[in-house]
């Protein structure tokens, strides 16, 4: 017991001894490299707060071609204005059909899916649906102002009101149910389907040469209220997503349950991966308040506007930052540096104006820098590592992000201050908007940075 009893007491010393040792070997290795530093005193390490000029201006067209999910209707928002989306895309076969024997039309019905809106469940919607003339290329980047209906027949196919409806999952709460639109369509065009002669059907291309798709149209909501809905056009798992469905029947097939019934049949003409599909989208602001001050840098308001699908950006600047290069004048020999430390922009919702537990801000946002040719690039700090830069939507309704790389650009000369945008990274498949506290107001946007300034 005795020896335990020492052993446990030398153990205890051996660990204090170390513990010295290693302090005593960081305090001298601390004062290795100190000649290394710049030449000089270290000033010091401070933060500042830098000053902003914010504004609300048109998106630039986007590309709304083979989007994750493709749009359709109409919101008159009480502070955006209306947004009216239409819908296009080509149908594939899935087999090669036998419509031998007599074979005859019974219905034919377009079936769109969807899980997510946003708008309310209580306005209804108008929709038409053409039949392409003019073929969709999937190569093409079709952008928001494609006329979608000159590219159609002028014959009507069909037409519904609906209203939108959501269906949550009781455990969960998520809208995890796939809702039905369903379009019942003129018997000409399942006559057109089912006497296609064989050629026309042997493979995808010759059928898409056949039959070049359909536009569903959106009638503008004038009045306030309406729906955007994000179709699931695309099979997932199980889901076989939208789909053109020709119901038939001919008289090789009987009823099991009654012989002297002729079978119905159908077939699907689905819309896959490698199907062409386009978005057109038109957006009124005349009648919002903002209106008057888009696309200008004459006043600044305490609001600035953000809007997917093509719709609104925020322009910002930041005109002190050039000066930090400016300023880093000679005296003798001797030369003042910056190094940033940490430069974080930070935006904050109003959460009022912007009604967010009705209508989701975008969860996540950009934060992109003018080059010199004035377009718009995702900074150093972006492609260093996305997780770093943020943009996320927080907590606290805000919008974080880390330009402390692009900072330094600028500082060194490497880069040009030309200002900024703020823009939702999704633009094509939701249709999410914000509105943000602008630099004029006391909680608006914010540039902190944290930096050190040193002699050479």
């Amino acid at each position: 017991m005795k020896l335990v009893k020492n052993n446990h007491i030398i153990q205890f010393i051996v660990v204090i001894a170390l513990i010295v040792i290693t302090l005593t070997g960081c305090e001298e290795q601390s004062s290795i490299g100190i000649e290394v530093l710049p030449g000089g005193d270290l000033i010091s390490i401070r933060n500042t707060i830098q000053d902003t000029r914010s504004y609300t201006f048109a998106e630039d067209t986007i590309t709304t071609s083979q989007p994750s999910k493709s749009l359709l209707g109409s919101f008159t928002d009480s502070i955006f204005g209306n947004s009216t989306i239409g819908f296009a895309a080509q149908y594939r076969l899935t087999q090669f059909p036998d419509f031998s024997k007599n074979a005859q039309v019974d219905s034919i019905q377009l079936f769109l899916y969807y899980r997510i809106i946003y708008g309310d469940t209580i306005t209804k919607q108008k929709f038409k649906v053409y039949e392409l003339e003019s073929p969709l290329d999937f190569d093409t980047k079709y952008t928001q102002d494609v006329d979608l209906k000159s590219m159609s027949y002028d014959k009507l196919m069909g037409e519904v009101e609906y209203t939108p409806r959501i269906k949550l999952d009781s455990a969960t709460g998520d809208t995890t149910y796939y809702q039905l639109l369903k379009i019942p369509l003129d018997i000409s065009l399942g006559e057109k389907l089912i006497n296609a002669d064989s050629l026309d059907m042997i493979n995808a291309d010759a059928f898409l040469k056949y039959f070049n798709g359909l536009y569903v149209e959106t009638e503008k909501l004038n009045a306030q209220g309406g729906t955007i809905l994000s179709l699931e056009v695309l099979s997932n798992g199980g889901f076989d997503g939208s789909a053109l469905a020709m119901f038939f029947h001919n008289d090789s097939l009987k009823s099991k349950a009654d012989p002297t019934k002729d079978s119905v049949l159908y077939i699907p003409y689905t819309i896959s991966p490698f199907s062409a599909r386009a978005n057109n989208i038109v957006h009124d602001y005349t009648q919002t308040t903002f209106y008057n001050n888009l696309n200008t840098e004459t006043v600044e308001d305490s609001l600035i506007y953000v809007q997917a699908t093509g719709g609104l950006k925020s322009r910002i600047l930041i005109d002190e930052l050039s000066s930090w290069r400016d300023s880093m004048t000679i005296v003798g020999i001797d030369t003042f540096r910056y190094g940033v430390n940490k430069a974080e922009l930070i935006v904050q919702i109003d959460t009022v104006a912007s009604q967010v537990y009705k209508y989701q801000p975008p969860l996540q946002m950009l934060f992109t820098v003018v080059g010199e040719d004035g377009k718009e690039y995702l900074p150093k700090d972006y492609r260093f590592n996305p997780a770093f830069y943020g943009g996320g939507l927080r907590r606290d309704f805000t919008y974080h992000f880390s330009i402390t790389q692009y900072l330094q650009e600028i500082i060194d000369g490497e880069a040009e201050n030309n200002g900024f945008y703020l823009t939702p990274s999704r633009k094509n498949d939701q249709a999410n908007r914000v509105v943000l506290k602008g630099s004029t107001s006391k909680t608006g946007i914010k540039l902190i940075v944290t930096y050190s300034k040193y002699t050479n």
